[in-house]
């Protein structure tokens, strides 16, 4: 009775303005409650989710929620400058925006006409891709890439090559109907509210959750189940359970034989030029055995029954199916549970445990459905047939040396299930399934003054597709596409700098780079990067001439830049979550979505990629102009609204113009298309018809729709590529096939690893440094409450993670007789640190790690000089270096995946002993002077009465 009343429907603002949040890659939908502030403008009272988003359905994690003071942080950049004291010192004049685009236009300008590949463009975790590589073709360098080359390449390359699609962006679990969900390596900042609520379904359900990670933190601890894999081995459990599952006939070889290359024909011949490639017919259609005849017959030929076993014996050879290959390899012990156990950390009988539970669920409880369907070959089936197996895996096996072959191997297991486009398994996510060869293939063909001869990115088919110069060096300052990492599908970032300081292959002029704050946390060898960027030549010159940079925030990196172009945040500009880049599909529909500026900035900043529209237009780049010179966008909006990449297909699928008005899809701009998405809460969708709705590749209804919706331009079925034929192609040419070759320290290293069918090898750097004395495995992992390191600057998630201490697991922390409140040295190949540590017993027994993005550097981000994150914060990046120790041979290896250049973050490998307590993390860096001003010690964003 004496409880007080409480209203919990009061209104929290006058209006509510609802677009997508930037607080992560999820892009959920948020309502934004807006009050009016003192000066008569509305401003930003309070964030909440959008119930009716298709994504997050309201759910808002504490990340979305606090972008509020993201909004309002007194780390803001607040107008164009000038740098006037050395790199680093942090002295800078604010100029105006025509000073701005006029410096940078008279920079950019003369290496368009002269020598395009001197920029050297690189974006950091912008969402608008499409538009960015747009811009820096129009500028015709080859030097372009976002930050996938240091993220997750690996998973999306793998994923691309085996079956058109992978995790996170391109995939998803069927929530509603999968009894066993396997994550390997997910960390919790990657896809966070989807994956909550899933996971809620699924405990709902009563379904199997099975953990695969040397951490046991969020999604892993409330697994049914945890495998605590030691690092980098990860691809030998794969391979072991694919070993159990074969070895034991529980595998789908209806499926395999129908969707995938398995009953594909490899020619055996080992003088032929074409050994190890398909057997083709004159059409170049690869060539299976067909069960009704007995004979040849092409893999989508109509009515075509592919044989698993199939043989065909030609000019005294028999050349046999990629499923007798796959049996040769998988069948041999050496991948058995009890030949791995001991390297991978798991005892065998759980290894073969855990495959008979995927057998017993993918095989004793099949999901049913009574939907009638039609494949690609036209036959008809009455069912929906699933598996019931799903898989989500994300950095932590992509993040590795052998982190390709790793995701390949994991593909491949669920594909043997018949797991993959089938109910209860993973679904793909429109725009996608699309194979490798839907894709474009990477061009770096420059001519000044003109634009590239084609997108940067794509996915090679073969050693004709390197971005080589005539004389066989790399076209491109990051060595992306060339015989070291020839399938880097998403570029190099983490050795642009170094290969521009070091003039390997060639100097650069400009660097320009939007949020990447690559002299800190982005980083490989931090302390060294810092260097490079300082560097001066003996005249005096800084051996990297220019720095221009863009970032909403004084990140570390603003202390590097001779320009600085101030972003606004995520609450203030358009952005285009676009089908083109990185939409927010699920499995049943299409959809993308928008940001518009719910509020007016306070500061004189501007969107990123309306200043890339202006610039286009003063430097005269195709698409950027019309036909008499004049600017063809006004800014990013009106960008999104009026360019078509080709007839019909925009930046926006939603209300577009068709024959009959509007229409989603395909269609003409139309000019009020921002404003229908506003009315209808910042997104568009589309739900995929039932009949198309699983078996995506191969399904007949799925393929015409997606004609319709303007994501093909004509149907392409395909079957999965088990066999990746074009990693053949690159083994062939190192084994002295073919008019292009690689350099002959590579030779070794392309037969090795690129083998087309998923194998394991130890971890790069295993091989450059002693692993008895570096007998630790280090990794990094991104906090659910933060993503990039613009949270770090939150008060809401800095009382969740303002500082971080090292985790050492129970073996190591009695070794060295830890206590709480101790400091350790940990040491690598490449430096040291020291650092607190604490003690966590659900981890793997050689593996210590720490959150990742919590340390700062004094100076940055508008924090205190004493600010934790500065004195208690650290960072794994000191021991990490972008190049491998040297052995002696005069070479730069990177320290990347050898097939797509993704950086091995997770290779780290230390040494640790127990410390004196300093008073701070050590190394100490010197402070950075801010370009802004002290920051208030306390700060009220309450807005109005109420």
């Amino acid at each position: 009775m004496t409880d007080p009343v409480l209203d919990l429907s009061k209104p929290i603002g006058t209006e509510i303005r609802k677009t997508t949040c930037y607080m992560c890659a999820c892009r959920c939908g948020i309502d934004v409650h807006m009050k009016d502030g003192p000066d008569g403008k509305k401003v930003a009272a309070y964030i909440e989710g959008n119930r009716d988003h298709p994504l997050n359905k309201g759910v808002l994690c504490a990340k979305g929620s606090a972008g509020i003071m993201q909004h309002n942080a007194p780390s803001r950049l607040r107008a164009p400058m000038k740098r006037t004291g050395p790199r680093g010192s942090g002295k800078y004049e604010e100029i105006t925006w025509d000073e701005a685009l006029d410096l940078a236009t008279s920079w950019l300008k003369p290496l368009r006409e002269t020598a395009p590949e001197k920029l050297a463009f690189f974006t950091g975790r912008d969402q608008s891709q499409s538009f960015t590589s747009l811009w820096a073709q129009g500028f015709g360098t080859p030097n372009y890439a976002a930050h996938g080359g240091f993220c997750s390449v690996n998973m999306a390359a793998a994923g691309i090559y085996t079956m058109g699609g992978a995790f996170w962006e391109f995939g998803q679990p069927d929530w509603d109907h999968t009894k066993l969900f396997l994550l390997f390596g997910v960390a919790e900042d990657h896809d966070s509210n989807p994956i909550k609520m899933g996971i809620g379904k699924l405990k709902g359900r009563g379904a199997r959750i099975v953990g695969v990670n040397p951490i046991r933190t969020g999604y892993n601890a409330v697994a049914d189940d945890w495998f605590g894999v030691t690092p980098g081995n990860d691809g030998l459990l794969i391979l072991s359970l694919i070993h159990c599952l074969m070895t034991a006939g529980q595998i789908d070889t209806d499926y395999l034989a129908r969707f995938t290359n398995a009953a594909v024909l490899v020619n055996q011949d080992p003088k032929s030029p074409d050994y190890g490639l398909f057997i083709r017919d004159d059409e170049l259609r690869p060539q299976v055995i067909d069960r009704r005849t007995g004979k040849l017959a092409p893999w989508n030929g109509t009515g075509v029954e592919p044989s698993l076993t199939g043989t065909w014996r030609n000019a005294g050879f028999t050349h046999r199916s990629v499923f007798h290959l796959m049996a040769d390899r998988y069948t041999d012990p050496v991948h058995a549970p009890e030949n791995v156990a001991d390297r991978v950390g798991i005892p065998a009988s759980r290894i073969r445990q855990l495959a008979a539970d995927m057998a017993d669920v993918a095989f004793n409880q099949p999901v049913i459905l009574d939907q009638p369907w039609t494949d690609f070959r036209g036959k008809k089936h009455d069912q929906m047939i699933g598996r019931p197996v799903s898989v989500h895996a994300m950095r932590g096996i992509s993040a590795h040396s052998n982190g390709f072959q790793t995701c390949r191997a994991l593909h491949t297991l669920q594909i043997i299930l018949g797991a993959v486009e089938t109910p209860g398994g993973m679904r793909f996510k429109p725009p996608y399934p699309k194979p490798a060869t839907a894709h474009p293939k990477p061009h770096c063909k420059v001519v000044p003054g003109q634009p590239l001869n084609g997108p940067h990115l794509g996915y090679p088919q073969g050693p004709e597709d390197l971005c080589l110069t005539d004389a066989g060096d790399p076209a491109r300052i990051d060595k992306a596409f060339t015989w070291e990492n020839p399938m880097s599908a998403h570029g190099l970032m983490h050795m642009v700098i170094s290969n521009a300081h070091a003039g390997d292959p060639y100097k650069i002029d400009t660097l320009f780079m939007y949020m990447a704050n690559m002299s800190w946390n982005s980083s490989m060898n931090t302390r060294g990067v810092i260097d490079m960027l300082t560097d001066q030549t003996e005249d005096g010159d800084y051996v990297i001439p220019r720095i221009i940079y863009s970032d909403a925030y004084a990140s570390e990196m603003v202390a590097y830049a001779d320009l600085i172009l101030p972003d606004t945040t995520y609450l203030e500009r358009h952005d285009c979550i676009s089908l083109l880049d990185r939409p927010i599909c699920e499995a049943d529909a299409v959809a993308d979505a928008i940001r518009w500026p719910v509020v007016e900035p306070d500061r004189d900043v501007r969107a990123f990629q309306s200043v890339l529209c202006d610039l286009g237009a003063r430097l005269d780049l195709p698409g950027f102009v019309n036909a008499d010179g004049s600017a063809k966008y006004a800014d990013y909006a009106d960008y999104i609204t009026h360019h078509l990449r080709r007839p019909g297909i925009g930046p926006l699928a939603g209300w577009r113009i068709g024959d009959n008005g509007l229409q989603g899809g395909r269609g003409e701009p139309n000019d009020n298309q921002l404003n229908e998405y506003i009315a209808n809460g910042g997104f568009w969708t589309s739900h995929i018809p039932a009949e198309a709705a699983y078996y995506k590749p191969f399904n007949r209804a799925y393929q015409d729709w997606a004609v319709t919706m303007g994501l093909y331009d004509a149907p392409q079925p395909y079957i999965f590529q088990l066999y990746v034929e074009p990693m053949r192609r690159f083994q062939l040419a190192a084994e002295g096939h073919g008019l292009r070759q690689p350099p002959d320290h590579l030779r070794g290293q392309i037969k090795v690893t690129m083998d087309p069918l998923p194998i394991w090898y130890p971890p790069f750097e295993d091989g450059h440094i002693d692993p008895a004395e570096y007998d630790v495995h280090a990794l990094t992992q991104r906090p659910m409450a933060m993503y990039h390191s613009w949270g770090g600057q939150n008060a809401w998630l800095r009382q969740i993670h303002g500082h971080n201490p090292l985790y050492v697991p129970t073996k190591i922390w009695t070794k060295h007789g830890f206590k709480d409140g101790d400091w350790a040295r940990v040491t690598s190949a490449h430096g040291s640190i020291t650092v607190p540590v604490a003690l966590q017993e659900s981890l793997n027994e050689n593996t210590v790690w720490t959150w990742n993005a919590i340390g700062k550097r004094k100076g940055a981000w508008a924090l205190d000089k004493d600010a934790p994150e500065a004195t208690k914060g650290f960072l794994l990046n000191h021991l990490i270096h972008e190049l491998l120790p040297p052995k002696g041979d005069g070479l730069r290896w990177s320290n990347s995946d050898p097939i797509t250049g993704q950086a091995a973050w997770f290779d780290l490998r230390v040494k640790i002993e127990k410390s004196g307590a300093p008073q701070e993390s050590q190394p100490i860096l010197p402070p950075i002077a801010s370009p802004l001003p002290q920051a208030p010690r306390s700060l009220r964003w309450k807005v109005g009465k109420a």
